[in-house]
């Protein structure tokens, strides 16, 4: 089983997003026994609040329905479970590092580079800009899928 887990500051934007849409293309594949998909954030400033309405929103405007869920921050424990802690920009991968005290097993990588494009998921917390970041997710998801199958 591959175990991934994706990252982003709050856990309330883009790293649900990226686990809704990751679960989403497994169901799509037939491979839900083949992966086990989750979310945390790199702060604590949320913890224990939902999907932002407008991420959810944007989700749902591609028939994609987000599960009711509470914001968590990543631990240690995390590192040890997961195969690959996916990040969505560079601050959460300088994070991450800072919190487990690197990255020793090489697990940690950015979505975007999985795809043609590296660097980041587009920010939608300032931007307003769901309909962006949805569309890298959705192509980072799609790339980390054919990457791992």
């Amino acid at each position: 089983m591959k175990k991934i887990l994706f990252i982003c500051h709050g856990n309330i934007c883009r790293s649900p997003m990226a686990e809704m849409i990751m679960k989403h293309m497994v169901r799509q594949a037939g491979l839900e026994r083949e992966f086990s998909i989750a979310s945390a954030a790199t702060s604590t400033e949320e913890i224990g609040n939902p999907i932002y309405p407008p991420a959810r929103a944007e989700l749902n405007r591609h028939g994609i329905m987000a599960e009711k869920r509470g914001a968590r921050q990543v631990t240690w424990k995390d590192y040890q479970e997961y195969d690959l802690l996916i990040a969505m920009d560079h601050y959460n991968v300088r994070n991450l590092h800072r919190m487990l005290g690197g990255d020793p097993e090489g697990k940690v990588h950015l979505l975007m580079d999985y795809t043609d494009r590296p660097g980041e998921v587009s920010d939608p917390w300032y931007s307003d800009r769901f309909d962006i970041a949805f569309g890298d997710i959705w192509e980072g998801c799609g790339k980390l899928m054919e990457y791992l199958t």
